[in-house]
C-alpha cells in the first residue's frame, strides 16, 4: 500500500511540473490580430499579382499592318498608353482604374504592308479591321491576364503559408480585385478620350502625332480616318526616322504660341522659334517678364525675338522696365500694348497693359494687388471702348492674373503669367484666363531649386472667321539639364461633341438688361 501511494504521489508531481513547464511557453504563443492577418494576405495578393502579370500578362498581336504587344500595367491612375517607337508615347485617359492598358507598335508585317500598298482599296475598311485586332487582343489579354494574377497570387500565398487553403484564398481575392478593376474600367470607360491625347517623346512629333485641333472639333470622322492613314505612313517613320509626316495645319484654324516668363533664358528663342516653324504659328503673344532685372545692359538679349518668324505681341511684366519697352518698341516685327492699347496682328485683334510694378526697383515701394486690380479695370474700360467703337478685341494681356481677371466679361480670352504656374479657368461672366508658365524655366535662378523647373509654353487654335478658342496644345519640356518633352491637347467643354451653347462672351456688345 506505501508502495501504491508513493506511485500515486510521484505521478501528480509529474503532472505538476510538466505543467508548471509547459504553461509559460503556451502563452508565449499568441493569435495574431485579425488586421495584421488581412494586412499581410493583401500584401502576398498584391506581389502576387503583380509579379503574375509581369511574367506572363502580356500578349503579342496584330493590328492592321504593324505588330504590337499588350500588357496589363498596375497604375493608379489607369489610361492607356501607346508607345510608337521612335516618336515617343501617346497617353490617353480611357479609363479609371487600377490597370493601364500598355501598347507597344513592334514592328511593321512586311507581307501585311505590301497589301496594302498594292491594294489601296483595302484602306476603306482599314479602320474597322484595326477595331477588330484591338477588341480581339484585348480578349485575349483580359483571359491571360486573369489566368495570370490569379495563379501567381495563389502559387506566392503557398510559398508564405504553405497551407492550400490560405493559397486559394490568396487566389480567390485575386480574382475578386481584378474583376471589380474590370468593372472600374468599364463604368469609366471614355471613347473620346482621343480627342485630348497627351503626347511625350519627341518634340517635333508632336504635331503629327496628336493631330489637327479643328479636324478633331468639327470633323471627327475625318480624324479618325486620318488615324487609319497615319497607320500606313509608318513604314516612312522607320525608313527615316529623323524625317516625320508632314503637319498641314487646318486653312480653317489660326494658331497663337503664348509664352511669358522668360527671364533671359537664351534657350527660349531656340525653343520658341522650333515651335513657330514646327506649328506654322501666326502669332506669338508674350505676357511679360522677359527680363530679369530690366537693365540696359540686358537689352541685347531681345535681338532675336524679330527674327522668330511671326509677329510679336507683348506686354510688361514686374520684371521689365521701362527701358526695356522703349527698346522692343524700336525693333522690327514687334507690338508693345500697354495703357489698354489695341492692335490688329495675323488678322488678330489683342490688346493689353503693362504691369504697374517694376518691383527690382527697391527704392519704390511695391502696391501690390490693388495696384494690380487698378490696371485691369483700366484695360477693361479699354476693351469696352474697342467694342461701342465696333473694333472688338479678340484676346486681351496682362502680365498678373490679378489685372486679368478684371476683364471678366469684356473679352472672350485674356492670357496671363507672372506665377510660374499654368492653370486655365472661365471666369464668373464667360471670358476664359490662361495662365501660363514659364518658358524660360524660371531662367537661370532656377538654379537655385532642388530640382529645375520645366519650361511651359502653349499653342492656341483659334477659329479663322469668329476667333474663337477651338482647342489647346500644352507644351511642356524639362528644365535646365533634361531632356524631356510632352504634349497635351484640350478642348473647351464648349467645343466638345454634344457640348451646350458655349457663354464665352460674345464679340457683339450684350443686350441691355430689362
Amino acid at each position: 500500500m506505501a508502495r501504491a501511494s508513493f506511485r500515486a504521489t510521484l505521478t501528480r508531481l509529474r503532472h505538476h511540473y510538466r505543467s508548471r513547464d509547459t504553461a509559460p511557453t503556451s502563452t508565449l504563443v499568441q493569435t495574431p490580430h485579425p488586421y495584421a492577418r488581412a494586412l499581410g494576405l493583401a500584401a502576398v495578393v498584391l506581389c502576387g499579382a503583380w509579379l503574375g502579370l509581369l511574367i506572363v500578362g502580356s500578349v503579342r498581336t496584330p493590328v492592321g499592318p504593324m505588330d504590337t504587344t499588350m500588357t496589363l500595367r498596375a497604375s493608379a491612375a489607369g489610361g492607356t498608353k501607346i508607345n510608337v517607337s521612335p516618336l515617343g508615347a501617346l497617353e490617353l485617359d480611357t479609363h479609371t482604374a487600377p490597370l493601364r492598358l500598355d501598347v507597344d507598335v513592334d514592328q511593321l508585317d512586311p507581307v501585311r504592308s505590301q497589301a496594302l500598298v498594292e491594294h489601296p482599296e483595302r484602306l476603306s475598311g482599314l479602320q474597322e479591321e484595326i477595331t477588330q485586332d484591338v477588341a480581339d487582343g484585348t480578349t485575349e489579354l483580359a483571359v491571360r491576364s486573369c489566368v495570370a494574377v490569379v495563379s501567381g497570387a495563389t502559387a506566392l500565398g503557398l510559398a508564405v503559408y504553405r497551407r492550400p487553403r490560405r493559397a486559394l484564398a490568396a487566389g480567390g481575392l485575386a480574382l475578386a480585385l481584378l474583376t471589380a478593376s474590370a468593372v472600374s474600367a468599364y463604368a469609366t470607360w471614355n471613347p473620346k478620350s482621343v480627342l485630348e491625347p497627351k503626347f511625350s517623346g519627341l518634340l517635333s512629333s508632336a504635331p503629327s502625332v496628336v493631330g489637327n485641333a479643328r479636324s478633331i472639333v468639327s470633323e471627327f470622322d475625318v480624324y479618325q480616318k486620318e488615324l487609319a492613314r497615319l497607320v500606313t505612313n509608318v513604314t516612312k517613320l522607320y525608313d527615316a526616322t529623323s524625317t516625320l509626316p508632314t503637319y498641314q495645319p487646318d486653312p480653317a484654324t489660326m494658331r497663337v504660341l503664348h509664352v511669358s516668363d522668360i527671364h533671359l533664358n537664351p534657350a527660349s528663342w531656340h525653343i520658341i522659334g522650333s515651335l513657330v516653324e514646327q506649328y506654322d504659328i501666326d502669332l506669338i503673344i508674350d505676357s511679360g517678364d522677359t527680363m530679369d532685372h530690366g537693365s540696359a545692359a540686358e537689352n541685347g538679349f531681345l535681338d532675336p525675338i524679330s527674327d522668330l518668324g511671326a509677329p510679336y505681341v507683348w506686354v510688361r511684366g514686374n520684371h521689365d522696365s521701362l527701358a526695356t519697352q522703349d527698346y522692343l518698341e524700336r525693333l522690327k516685327n514687334v507690338h508693345v500694348l500697354d495703357e489698354g492699347r489695341a492692335v490688329t496682328v495675323a488678322g488678330i485683334r489683342v490688346a493689353g497693359t503693362g504691369d504697374p510694378q517694376f518691383t527690382p526697383d527697391r527704392s519704390v515701394e511695391a502696391q501690390g494687388d490693388p495696384a494690380e486690380r487698378m490696371a485691369g479695370i483700366r484695360l477693361a474700360s479699354a476693351l469696352r471702348d474697342q467694342r461701342r467703337a465696333g473694333t472688338p478685341v479678340d484676346i486681351a494681356v496682362a502680365h498678373n492674373p490679378v489685372a486679368a481677371r478684371e476683364t471678366d466679361g469684356t473679352v472672350p480670352l485674356v492670357l496671363a503669367g507672372h506665377v510660374h504656374n499654368r492653370r486655365t479657368q472661365v471666369l464668373k461672366h464667360g471670358t476664359r484666363l490662361k495662365i501660363e508658365g514659364s518658358t524660360g524655366g524660371g531662367g537661370l535662378r532656377a538654379l537655385q531649386n532642388d530640382e529645375p523647373e520645366k519650361v511651359r509654353t502653349s499653342v492656341l487654335y483659334l477659329d479663322r472667321s469668329t476667333k474663337r478658342l477651338q482647342a489647346w496644345d500644352e507644351v511642356t519640356l524639362g528644365g535646365l539639364g533634361l531632356t524631356t518633352a510632352e504634349v497635351s491637347r484640350h478642348l473647351p467643354a464648349e467645343n466638345r461633341p454634344g457640348a451646350p451653347t458655349s457663354r464665352t462672351p460674345s464679340a457683339t456688345p450684350p443686350s441691355p438688361s430689362p
